[in-house]
């Protein structure tokens, strides 16, 4: 978040630093000097516990290349183009698509007539969506002021077409003037949008009634308001709730994130491993006494399944060294996916109790019984980190590039790698450097230090200091991610930019919330990220790497080796504000929306405790200072439009204050100037990593790898250049088809 400005300089010039630029030319080597709360408490947020699934679905509903850009465009700006289309004598798809896209702009602008032209006849040509299309005729004719004929063309909907969702449209219009038809609504479609509405105004005139609480709770359980409304539930109706009933409340409160009371409801839910394991954990994340107890209860009643046996893992984190052994003794015997960790936090134990000897045994056996975990790539970078603090290089660059040799996890991999390279070149062996940067690039292609290894090997993607300077090309994707669940109707209106009933469609259509499939969650993702639930959907589609299941593994590694997962995982909304205003302030564009999705994951009315507001996360104090700056008198931090000016103008002024240097401008953003001031003046280095590495706020230096991991990874999916170097070294690349 933005930081009140400090108006004194009380820094020191920074170096770029490092051991040098590595650039490849002709084959040769040439050398020149020169950070989120768990939200799923830990296990079975909604990405872990979907159930084995077949391969990834393909979409039979496939973008039109005629239409798709188009649809990018304001209604005035694509009207004329969409009005040839929408009069070629040939019936075909674009035709209709470009009728039905016309008729909704006309209804929005309040043009019924017009509307009632495009959608004359239209569902003979266009069937996949005829309840929509009547829908829509219904809506054209009210406000052309002919009820009987909207009436009419409604009442065809619930005859012919009953079960599709745009009879809950017809059922809530309908409804207005005839109550039966909201009950309708209620019965039928109870997660609709528009039953939602209907339930809200019915509770708001009378809010002691239990079914409708219940409905609220299944269908938007993460809202704001749902703690509240929860509590006033169990308040008025605990002690008559049935066990399923408890689990609904407990699910509300445990997706926003209240765990005590959410690890109370599941202990009155129906005893699964799943409910039991979060009556566990969400005492143990709130720090409330019983969550020990409930652990045990987990691992007596559902021995060898997956939750009772991070309820060990759990149970060795709450007790003593000596008393913790037992536990983890237990999950190394008896769950051979949880061993490696187990392993490694034993050693750990086994140092603290002084016995050396036997750590040193257990650290050895992991390495030659899992040497490609996650614990082992841990172990093998704390080895060489172990060995530079003692002098001797050399040997901590062999661990450190072991590690990137053997582990398929960029936390410690990536990293490791990385620093096997630097290590590599200040050792004298500019090849093996060059070497391991471009293998950091291929197997992990989105990370941070992907992006310092590309730096190192010369490529045109920006260092610490230059990459303000910078304005590479951007080129997007012309048609919209495919769907891979949901019905034709739903998938269809997706492609055509009608994001919002789209989202209406799959609100009933998704009934396994609970345990998604892969192809659910994706589609959810991509569903949210299209109505603006940026925040919720960035979660959705981030989170499918945490599938644990291995056919789950395989659809998510087919799933990420796709454009769609990478552009649908870093979108480019608010594109034409940022690149104007980056534009004034002379800034990256690209850096300026991996710090937004960083800050706020692009939600518009994102506020943190502190009160950091909008986009940018613009601190109220600092926007009044900003706002004299710029002249400005009148101004809404949550309106996209200046909240974009304000952040802008204030990280173009960090990047000021640091002669343009991009780390330490996004370190001030983050932790204020007097914080970075204050490191610079005490630093032992005059490399730059290093000087990353060696942040005193964890906070901070995860913000600065994430934000600049972030540009990274918009420089290699939208810019062609590095896309393309980056697909010539790595297989992980997925081929951009714009």
């Amino acid at each position: 978040m933005s930081q009140p400005p400090n108006q004194s300089k009380s820094w020191m010039p920074f170096l770029l630093g490092g051991a040098g630029t590595i650039a490849l030319v002709s084959g040769m080597v040439i050398s020149t000097q020169v950070n989120s709360g768990d939200r799923s408490g830990g296990l079975f947020n909604v990405a872990r516990v979907g159930q084995p699934t077949a391969p990834l679905p393909g979409s039979a509903i496939k973008p039109s290349p005629i239409i798709a850009p188009l649809l990018k465009q304001m209604p005035q700006q694509r009207a004329q183009n969409l009005q040839k289309i929408a009069q070629t004598a040939q019936p075909s798809m674009d035709r209709s698509r470009a009728r039905y896209v016309l008729a909704t702009d006309h209804l929005a602008a309040n043009q019924p007539q017009a509307a009632l032209k495009q959608l004359a006849n239209l569902e003979q040509d266009y069937p996949v969506l005829t309840a929509k299309i009547l829908h829509l005729r219904g809506l054209a004719f009210m406000a052309a002021k002919q009820p009987d004929q909207a009436k009419a063309a409604w009442q065809i909907v619930l005859q012919k077409h009953g079960n599709d969702p745009a009879a809950a449209e017809v059922l809530y219009e309908l409804g207005k003037t005839a109550p039966q038809y909201w009950d309708q609504a209620i019965k039928q479609f109870p997660t609709h949008p528009r039953t939602v509405a209907i339930v809200k105004k019915r509770l708001k005139q009378n809010p002691k009634q239990l079914p409708l609480l219940l409905l609220l709770a299944k269908a938007e359980p993460d809202a704001k308001g749902t703690p509240a409304r929860m509590d006033q539930l169990v308040k008025l109706f605990g002690p008559q709730l049935q066990p399923q009933q408890w689990q609904t409340v407990a699910w509300a409160y445990w997706e926003s994130q209240v765990y005590d009371r959410a690890a109370k409801a599941y202990a009155k839910a129906p005893q699964t491993p799943e409910t039991a394991y979060r009556s566990a954990r969400g005492l143990h994340l709130k720090g409330e006494k019983g969550g020990k107890q409930r652990y045990e209860m987990t691992i007596k009643q559902f021995p060898g399944t997956s939750e009772a046996g991070l309820a060990l893992t759990r149970l060795a984190q709450l007790v003593p060294p000596k008393q913790a052994l037992p536990y983890l003794d237990q999950v190394i015997a008896s769950y051979p996916d949880r061993a490696p960790q187990a392993l490694l936090e034993k050693a750990k134990l086994l140092d603290k109790m002084r016995s050396s000897q036997s750590a040193t045994q257990l650290r050895q056996y992991l390495l030659e019984k899992f040497p490609k975990s996650k614990a082992a790539a841990q172990l093998r970078w704390t080895i060489a980190q172990d060995r530079l603090k003692a002098g001797d290089m050399k040997v901590a660059q062999q661990w450190a590039a072991e590690t990137l040799t053997h582990s398929t996890d960029a936390k410690f991999g990536a990293r490791a790698g990385f620093w096997a390279g630097k290590w590599a070149l200040k050792l004298g062996d500019s090849q093996k450097a060059a070497n391991t940067f471009q293998q950091v690039i291929k197997q992990h292609p989105e990370s941070y230090y992907a992006w310092r290894s590309a730096s190192l090997l010369g490529w045109n993607v920006g260092d610490f200091t230059t990459v303000r300077k910078l304005q590479p090309a951007i080129q997007q994707p012309t048609t919209p991610p495919q769907l891979l669940a949901g019905s034709a109707a739903l998938q269809e209106l997706h492609q055509i930019g009608q994001r919002q009933a789209a989202w209406s469609y799959w609100q009933v259509e998704f009934q396994n919330r609970l345990k998604p499939t892969v192809p659910e969650q994706f589609t959810d993702g991509i569903l949210r990220l299209g109505v603006g639930d940026n925040l919720d959907g960035l979660y959705m589609v981030g989170s499918l790497s945490d599938r644990d299941q291995p056919a789950e593994q395989q659809q998510y590694l087919t799933l990420k080796a796709t454009p769609d997962y990478w552009h649908s995982l870093y979108p480019f909304p608010f594109a034409a504000e940022i690149s104007s205003w980056s534009k004034q302030h002379r800034l990256n564009p690209m850096l300026v929306t991996a710090l937004m999705r960083q800050e706020s994951r692009f939600e518009p009315q994102i506020k943190s405790s502190v009160g950091a507001t909008g986009l940018m996360q613009v601190m109220p104090e600092t926007a009044s200072f900003i706002a004299g700056k710029l002249n400005v008198k009148n101004y809404n931090l949550e309106n996209p439009a200046d909240n974009i000016k304000l952040g802008t103008w204030y990280l173009g002024y960090t990047h000021d204050e640091y002669d343009g240097n991009s780390m330490l401008a996004v370190a001030s953003y983050n932790a204020g100037p007097g914080a970075v001031g204050g490191w610079l003046e005490k630093r032992k280095t005059q490399d730059a990593d290093e000087f990353v590495e060696a942040i005193p706020y964890s906070e901070t230096r995860g913000y600065v790898r994430a934000v600049l991991g972030n540009y990274w990874n918009y420089l290699r999916l939208y810019n062609p250049e590095i896309a393309k170097k980056v697909a010539q070294i790595s297989p992980h690349q997925p081929k951009l088809n714009q």
